[in-house]
């Protein structure tokens, strides 16, 4: 199926809307995904969080800004859906538990699409694993995000994973400083060698 049709579709997705509506926020589904079957890297993420639902675009966040900070390119590269397709583990914000904190992502989203999505991308040369969601769903990993991230070489040249860019992971990054010192230095020269 052509990408574009299939973001239609997913667009229109409801299978989540009960599980949502019994959560603290209460909100309708909102699918948040970019693909094109051009796209040449696709950014696996977790699921969105509540300012990207609210907005509809992927990682427009502060999240978002690390990310795009890490990888060493702009907001309008970023959005280039012909460079970049944006695929989360679950498509809409899942919501929050009763303590404010992120439900985990449902995995009936990815159980749903992911073949179908997948299909609609033949021209992925990288795999950017953005969080330990999106590591245990690609890679079927059994470890943690550190030990995965840690193996990125292992994984290279066709899959980077990364820790989740939230600032709540400012103190994994000081206590890791491999991380930039190694494995973002080769995360921007594969995009550079895969990008036009």
């Amino acid at each position: 199926m052509d990408a574009k049709e299939l973001s239609k579709r997913i667009a229109k997705c409801r299978i989540c809307a009960d599980r949502f509506a019994a959560t603290k926020t209460a909100h309708q589904p909102r699918p948040v995904i970019q693909i094109d079957s051009a796209a040449r890297i696709v950014i696996a993420g977790q699921a969105p969080g509540l300012r990207v639902h609210e907005t509809g675009l992927p990682f427009n966040d502060r999240s978002g800004d690390r990310l795009r900070e890490w990888m060493g390119i702009g907001r309008t590269e970023f959005y280039d859906p012909s460079k970049f397709a944006i695929v989360p583990n679950a498509f809409c914000f899942p919501g929050y538990d009763d303590n404010g904190s992120d439900l985990p992502p449902p995995t009936i989203c990815a159980k749903t699409w992911d073949a179908e999505v997948q299909a609609a991308l033949p021209n992925i040369h990288l795999r950017i694993l953005v969080g330990g969601y999106a590591q245990k769903h690609f890679l079927k990993a059994k470890l943690g995000v550190t030990e995965t991230v840690a193996d990125w070489r292992r994984l290279a040249p066709d899959i980077v994973p990364l820790p989740h860019p939230s600032w709540r992971n400012t103190g994994w990054l000081r206590k890791h400083s491999w991380f930039e010192a190694e494995t973002l230095p080769y995360l921007r020269q594969r995009i550079a060698e895969i990008l036009p």
